[in-house]
């Protein structure tokens, strides 16, 4: 069983499995400087669909059947699939998986959405109730940007800070432990508001709360940054990548030398012109997945922490002058199931 330490923070006994992992994207993000590492570049932004709505459905439902490949295994053999998106009522994850028959857990926590689905997904797989779960997020460029800013048709002026969001999807497949990258720990995020109300600055509204994880984690563990090959932010990107090293400084943390930010890796800012970086939900799910799992898989690396963070704002508390709350949920990933951190 999970055995709680601390303010949040979990050690997975049993350390389960991502036995597979999958990540589909966009022709954007293909053609930024990670695009070797997805299972799959759509060249079609409405993935074959009558809407983007329904594209990003396609994108979901195409990435857990690639994931569920990968496992050799089906539909009928995942005990549970915890899975969610930025659109309304997780449209995305609704539409796209429900042909699946899987039980389904719906989840909402913006661009937190992939680690939080590990972190619950790997604590129930620890308690021995199920012995597949699937963790699974999308977003989609068209369809966040039409409902938390502004219709592609308006044509609005993109400030400095704004952020791309990433048309992306990732899946992972939890199994009992069986090999490389084992789930060692989570610390679960709380929500943290540091006053910002701007759409456009979405790193800023969410780089205090993986601060406030990340040290959490640390204070609960005894671990320190050194004894990491990466620190994984979601999608601070450039802006809210700098200022989480500026608070972690100020608490006398100093993760620079092994900070990397999803965000912040996955477009090339001269040469795609995407500000301040990328975001989304399939963001962080699609880096993990293509970039970071494999890299633990082979030993390349040995151990990271996956912070996801989310920017918990609604377009209608937005329009009511309300701040922008933000959360990060963290995951110990490891290339060893025991041992120190």
């Amino acid at each position: 069983m999970a055995k709680k330490i601390g303010t949040g923070t979990y050690l997975l006994e049993h350390a389960p499995s991502a036995a597979a992992y999958a990540a589909i994207v966009g022709q954007m993000e293909g053609e930024g400087p990670l695009g070797a590492c997805f299972d799959y570049v759509e060249q079609d932004s409405y993935f074959g669909k009558d809407s983007w709505e329904q594209a990003e459905s396609e994108l979901q439902r195409r990435t857990v059947g690639t994931a569920l490949q990968k496992a050799e295994l089906t539909a009928q053999d995942i005990d549970l699939i915890l899975a969610g998106d930025l659109i309304n009522q997780c449209t995305g994850t609704t539409y796209g998986l429900r042909g699946m028959g899987i039980p389904l857990l719906g989840l909402y926590g913006a661009c937190s959405t992939m680690a939080e689905g590990l972190a619950l997904g790997s604590i129930l797989m620890d308690s021995g109730i199920a012995r597949h779960i699937v963790a699974a997020t999308s977003s989609h460029f068209s369809t966040a940007e039409r409902q938390f800013r502004f219709p592609l048709s308006y044509g609005g002026q993109r400030t400095p800070t704004a952020q791309w969001t990433c048309t992306a999807s990732g899946a992972v497949v939890l199994a009992p432990c069986q090999n490389a990258p084992y789930l060692r720990a989570v610390t679960i995020g709380r929500i943290v508001d540091y006053g910002i109300t701007d759409a456009n600055n979405m790193g800023a509204a969410m780089a205090p709360a993986a601060a406030d994880t990340i040290l959490r984690f640390l204070a609960d563990t005894g671990a320190f940054p050194k004894e990491f090959d990466a620190i994984v932010t979601g999608d601070l990107g450039l802006i809210g990548s700098k200022l989480l090293c500026e608070i972690l400084q100020k608490e006398g943390v100093d993760i620079r030398k092994q900070h990397r930010d999803c965000g912040a890796m996955m477009f090339d800012p001269e040469q795609q012109d995407t500000h301040a970086g990328g975001s989304g939900c399939g963001c962080s799910a699609s880096v993990l997945c293509g970039y970071f799992l494999p890299r633990i898989r082979t030993g390349e690396l040995k151990n990271i922490l996956f912070a996801a963070t989310g920017a918990l704002m609604s377009p209608t508390a937005s329009q009511q002058g309300e701040s922008i709350p933000g959360i990060s949920h963290l995951i110990h990933i490891s290339a060893d199931k025991k041992g120190g951190n």
